[in-house]
């Protein structure tokens, strides 16, 4: 019944709400009443969550430590807060059935001092020391990561996708579980909001507040329900009804004010949606938040700034020559997926043997962004998978695609190899290149390539990877080696019948 506390939109950032976690364990270890109770859990939430967003943007292990340190914490002191929300209420419906409330109370009171116990225990356990230092380190990782706004943009409208999903859900089968997952739901795209949008949060932070309020009453009526049910705290049928009838009336008042406001044309979803990327712009945010996960795992950025730059660019003139698909099966596009592909394989690269299949899993474990399958996913990780190693011809992810769609892997995935074999000692050798096409062929002018060297050997055997998935040679060259451009237009060698794989 308390409601969610209207906090100011973060100027103050996750040192803040780390130390003020400190402060208000500080002041809820005497009594652990309700008020403090819910202002530590309040400062805990913000950690917790502020983590979950920083997580989804950056790979540092921090993340996980404060997320699982305040974890155990939130928990104990959720279990406490559920209690004395349920005696709130038993004193606020009193009046209804006052022998119902009292049989309630009894049992409230008891599992409230019970819980307090187990609490105190919990706060005592908790490492301030520890954490006082963790936040000190994430602070300054933060301020060096420099995580652009649109990139929170995309995790706002994920959630804001989730938890649309769970109202849909909710107005189907209207179940006690399905409102409860929408209230999870909100709550989610609430804390983005809260959290890392400003903006946003001067705009919507009253109603999502007060959405999550009605539907958290929700939540705490019909747990309060079930533990007069559990306890058996009706003498008669008689009392049973009465109090059903109270918890009815108040939740029934609740759920019609939810969908007053998130039903019909001008709901808050469609506001909220109106607010948040789209098309274009959802592109190119997207493609920064992989960029930003990538970079906070990657041990050479500038190499794979590099190999994007002559993965882009190779690819697009193989596009203008109709020798790599330009459109995918999907919403995604062959080029976005390859971008993603090429700023995400250097993230397994920890120094052993199997760099390159860890960097595939860890990119496999994101969240989907919005507008992508799981099958443009599936396709992203195999192509940074196999830049190296052998053919994924018997990967089962692999097999599961589309003939088409096997054949976007191939191109793609012969593209990044052949440009990360260009700058393979990341010694940026190579500073350039510049692409050509004529005479059946397609002329790679690389500056600061040396022929007969360790480096044009490799070179060659990642070169060959994608001649035989587009059907057409390459030749690389020097740029002092230039030749008049020409304007025949490279053959197109049929493609192999069945399955090729990049090593086929």
């Amino acid at each position: 019944m308390a409601k969610t506390a209207a906090l100011k939109p973060v100027a103050r950032g996750i040192a803040y709400w780390m130390e003020r976690v400190v402060a208000e364990r500080e002041k809820a270890s005497g009594s652990l009443n309700s008020d403090a109770v819910h202002d530590l859990r309040v400062a805990l939430r913000r950690c917790r969550s502020m983590a979950e967003g920083f997580q989804s943007l950056n790979g540092n292990s921090g993340w996980d430590k404060v997320r699982n340190a305040g974890k155990v914490v939130f928990r104990a002191l959720g279990d406490l807060r559920d209690a004395q929300v349920q005696l709130e209420w038993i004193d606020r419906l009193r009046s209804e059935c006052p022998a119902v409330a009292e049989r309630l109370a009894i049992y409230c009171q008891g599992r409230e001092a019970e819980l307090k116990l187990r609490a105190a225990e919990v706060m005592d356990q908790f490492d301030t020391q520890r954490w006082l230092q963790w936040a000190q380190g994430l602070d300054e990782l933060v301020q060096r990561a420099g995580i652009p706004k649109d990139a929170f943009q995309v995790l706002a409208l994920e959630r804001y996708e989730g938890a649309r999903q769970f109202h849909r859900r909710a107005l189907r089968n209207r179940s006690k579980t399905a409102l409860h997952e929408l209230r999870i739901g909100i709550k989610r795209l609430r804390y983005i909001v809260e959290n890392f949008l400003p903006e946003q949060d001067q705009a919507w932070g009253k109603d999502l507040r007060n959405i999550q309020d009605l539907l958290g009453e929700v939540h705490d009526l019909d747990v309060l329900w079930g533990t007069a049910c559990q306890i058996g705290s009706f003498a008669s049928s008689q009392e049973r009804q009465q109090w059903n009838a109270a918890i009815s009336r108040e939740r029934m008042q609740r759920v019609q004010a939810y969908r007053e406001k998130m039903l019909g044309r001008n709901s808050l979803w469609q506001e909220w949606r109106n607010q948040l990327p789209a098309g274009e712009r959802l592109r190119s945010a997207v493609l920064q938040r992989f960029e930003c996960w990538a970079t906070s795992l990657d041990p050479d950025p500038a190499h794979t700034q590099l190999v994007t730059q002559f993965s882009l660019q190779i690819y697009d003139a193989l596009q203008g020559n109709a020798l790599v698909p330009a459109r995918g099966a999907g919403e995604v596009s062959p080029r976005d997926l390859l971008h993603v592909a090429v700023l995400t394989h250097g993230v397994g690269h920890s120094g052993h043997k199997a760099e390159h299949k860890l960097s595939g899993r860890l990119l496999r474990r994101l969240e989907l962004p919005p507008g992508w399958s799981a099958t443009d996913m599936t396709m992203a990780a195999l192509v940074a998978r196999y830049h190296r190693g052998n053919s994924p011809t018997s990967q089962q992810r692999y097999i599961s695609l589309s003939g088409e769609e096997q054949h976007s892997v191939d191109c793609l995935g012969g593209i990044l190899r052949f440009a990360d074999s260009l700058d393979s000692r990341h010694a940026h050798t190579i500073r350039s290149i510049t692409v050509r096409s004529g005479a059946g062929r397609i002329d790679i002018l690389a500056d600061g390539y040396t022929p007969r060297s360790k480096q044009a050997e490799r070179i060659a055997a990642a070169r060959h990877v994608l001649e035989n998935a587009i059907g057409t040679a390459l030749l690389v060259r020097q740029t002092s080696e230039i030749p008049e451009a020409g304007n025949q237009r490279p053959s197109k060698a049929s493609r192999p019948s069945g399955s090729n794989g990049l090593l086929a």
